[in-house]
């Protein structure tokens, strides 16, 4: 690839990346306006047309890794392993 071949491509991803975060942030808004309706309408769930759309309060459990390896470092060091991986960006 040359050079010029590869500031073009850089320069297509960057213009992407930018039209994806955009199409993101409509798409959000939008949901947000569904939310809104639904929370207007007092509801959790409707169907609308052939789509089923719920918004829920949702409860799940985490581990507190951060709170485990204040009290207890050694088993926290036992079962703890490291991991390599490669990040890619474009600054």
């Amino acid at each position: 690839m040359t050079k010029a071949e590869m500031i073009k491509t850089i320069r297509e991803i960057k213009e992407l990346e930018l039209m994806a975060s955009e199409l993101n942030a409509e798409i959000e808004a939008l949901k947000d306006t569904v939310k809104a309706e639904m929370t207007a309408q007092d509801t959790d769930t409707m169907t609308v047309d052939c789509f089923k759309v719920s918004y829920k309060a949702v409860t799940s459990s985490r581990f507190d890794s951060k709170l485990f390896k204040a009290q207890h470092g050694d088993l926290y060091s036992a079962y703890t392993k490291s991991t390599t991986s490669k990040r890619f960006t474009i600054s």
